[in-house]
């Protein structure tokens, strides 16, 4: 019998109570996710049943997070095991600058790549938003505190010398957010997420929805800035728009502490990596996933991983 801690959560893993438990003969690992609404709590779900299914002696539990921002934090105090950010967040904080900067500099490795998240944008169609100019002044769903939406948005924000004071931000979840927008609480919404991303596929069942372009000026010079951004395209038929979103995106990955058991760290990554077909067959952002990628990630592999990728 194994020693483990069960984490009891509700919206965030700050409100949750350690408590001893028992399992026989499985470790029970946590997997930092996010708000439900986005892409990264099913993708923790599922990546948790693979390692039930398929890893030696390991169990994995997905805990819902404030998301992508919120998870380097958690792995590196050891509220839980394994969490879903994305390439940017985890180089700022290996380097402790950024949001971590008060925390000083992390000792995070990559467990593989994962889906790309893409900064939703929307409004209601029929809006007279045609641009990220005409947020001034507007009430904007920006995602939950500590989320990857804020981040990302405020340098979206600053392409065209704007900051978050230039709008009247509501810090909600995703569905939440992309709810209040269908109902006209908020005039936009903001979603770093996969795709399709649950909280818009619900809001757009009801209300129709257009993207908040950027200029094709304004996306080369973001590229040209942020070299961890990627140029995303979402067909129309996604979520029913009159045009394809051009988009920003960013590569996601799992991360771990550096002093994660090497076979700990081999036997995840195997066990989701080696059996992709099943993983894709369960989630449809993994369809998504280019397990390749993740010999290009901005830092680097734990050795438990390159172990698997190498063989």
């Amino acid at each position: 019998m194994k020693t483990i801690r069960t984490w009891l959560t509700s919206a965030t893993v700050g409100i949750g109570l350690i408590a001893s438990a028992t399992i026989a003969g499985a470790a029970e690992l946590r997997i930092g996710t996010a708000s439900q609404g986005g892409a990264f709590y099913p993708v923790g779900q599922a990546i948790s049943t693979l390692v039930g299914s398929y890893a030696d002696d390991l169990t994995m539990v997905p805990v819902v997070t404030q998301g992508s921002v919120q998870n380097p934090r958690l792995v590196n105090s050891g509220e839980v095991d394994v969490a879903i950010t994305n390439n940017n967040l985890a180089v700022l904080a290996n380097k402790g600058v950024g949001p971590y900067k008060s925390g000083g500099a992390m000792n995070l490795r990559a467990l593989g790549s994962l889906h790309f998240s893409v900064l939703h944008m929307m409004t209601l169609d029929g809006s007279d938003i045609a641009g990220i100019a005409d947020l001034k002044g507007k009430r904007v769903a920006v995602g939950p505190a500590g989320g990857g939406t804020i981040p990302f948005l405020t340098q979206v924000l600053g392409l065209y010398d704007m900051t978050m004071d230039d709008i009247t931000p509501s810090f909600l979840s995703y569905a939440d957010g992309f709810s209040q927008l269908a109902d006209g609480n908020v005039d936009a919404a903001f979603a770093l997420s996969g795709y399709p991303a649950g909280a818009v596929m619900q809001a757009q069942a009801n209300t129709k929805l257009k993207y908040i372009p950027l200029t094709d000026e304004t996306l080369a010079a973001a590229l040209d800035k942020y070299k961890n951004y990627n140029r995303v395209v979402i067909p129309a038929d996604v979520y029913n728009t009159d045009a394809d979103g051009v988009l920003l995106g960013v590569n996601n990955m799992l991360i771990v502490d550096a002093g994660m058991d090497d076979e700990t760290a081999y036997q995840i990554t195997k066990a989701i990596y080696e059996n992709m077909d099943e993983f894709r067959a369960e989630n449809a952002h993994a369809r998504q996933i280019e397990p390749e990628r993740s010999l290009e990630l901005k830092i680097p592999l734990h050795p438990g991983a390159a172990r698997y990728f190498n063989q």
